[in-house]
C-alpha cells in the first residue's frame, strides 16, 4: 500500500539567528526565528511523513516545550522521523517540496539541501526534489518577514 503526506510549515525572520534551510546555513542576514534551529523545509518534511503514516504531526514527538530540543539541527528530527516510519513499517518513496522566500534565492543550495535530506532519511538522492518560488513581494514571504514551506511524500509498506 502507497500513502501520501502533506507537510507545511512557516516561521518568521529575525536578526541574531542563522538562517538554516535543508540543514545548509545559508549566510542570509536574517535568520528564521524558533525552538530548533527552525528549518521551515526539514520541518515540513517530517510533517509530510508523519501525516503519509497517519502518526500525528511534528509537535507530538518533538515540542517546542522541551528544552532537550532547543537549537537542535532540524536533520536530527528527519533522521528520527524516518527511523518512526521505518519503525512502522514504511519506506520513502519520494520526497518534493518548495521553499517560498522573496529572498535568499535557494538555488545555490538546493544539492546540499537534496544530499542533508536524502541521508538523513536514508533514501537516494533521487527521491528527493526541492525548489525554490518567491509570491513575487506578495505576503509574509514577499515582504521578508518570514519563509514558508510546502512538501509532499509518498510513503509506502516495507
Amino acid at each position: 500500500m502507497v500513502r501520501i503526506g502533506y507537510g507545511y510549515d512557516a516561521h518568521r525572520l529575525g536578526y541574531g539567528r542563522k538562517l538554516i534551510l535543508g540543514g545548509v546555513d545559508t549566510n542570509y542576514p536574517k535568520g528564521l526565528v524558533g525552538h530548533s534551529d527552525a528549518d521551515v523545509l526539514v520541518h515540513a518534511i517530517c510533517d509530510a511523513l508523519l501525516g503519509a503514516a497517519a502518526l500525528g504531526d511534528i509537535g507530538v514527538y518533538f515540542p517546542d516545550s522541551d528544552p532537550q530540543y532547543e537549537g537542535i539541527s532540524s536533520l536530527i528530527i528527519l533522521k528520527k522521523t524516518a527511523e518512526l516510519l521505518s519503525n512502522n513499517g514504511y519506506g520513502i518513496v519520494n520526497i518534493d517540496a518548495t521553499v517560498v522566500a522573496q529572498d535568499p534565492k535557494i538555488a545555490p543550495f538546493v544539492l546540499r539541501m537534496r544530499e542533508n535530506v536524502a541521508d538523513a532519511c536514508g533514501a537516494d538522492i533521487g527521491r528527493i526534489s526541492i525548489k525554490g518560488t518567491t509570491e513575487e513581494q506578495m505576503g509574509f514571504t514577499g515582504s521578508h518577514e518570514g519563509i514558508c514551506a510546502h512538501a509532499v511524500c509518498l510513503i509506502e509498506n516495507q
